[in-house]
């Protein structure tokens, strides 16, 4: 069992950054996927970005080049840089986590709001 606690979600102005941090609790925190997920208002959740084991990332089109995804084992945390953030990256952010050698996102995060508006 994994227990996942975001943070650092708040307001900020179009082309501004913010760090979004997620706390996991459990074992086997290196041997897991991580992901961010986020969900907007009326849509449905979509994937955001991902890092696997052995620390190879993977970003959806919309965010790349401007979201980074990074974790550190030993404190078992995972965070999501996010530079030249957009109006349309208003969402509710989420932290996930597979089961060990496993690929999907099974334990999810309570989710931080994150809101871009001028």
């Amino acid at each position: 069992q994994v227990h996942l606690a975001e943070s650092g979600g708040g307001l900020v102005q179009p082309g501004g950054s913010l760090r979004l941090s997620c706390a996991a609790s459990g074992s086997g925190f290196s041997i897991r996927i991580m992901y961010w997920y986020r969900q907007a208002p009326g849509k449905q959740r979509e994937w955001v970005a991902r890092i696997n084991a052995g620390g190879g990332t993977d970003y959806a089109d919309s965010v790349k080049g401007r979201f980074t995804i990074s974790r550190d084992i030993p404190s078992n945390m995972v965070y999501l840089q996010m530079n030249s953030l957009k109006p349309e990256d208003t969402a509710v952010y989420y932290c996930a986590a597979t089961r060990p050698y496993s690929a999907n996102a099974e334990f999810w995060g309570q989710g931080t709001q994150v809101t871009v508006s001028s």
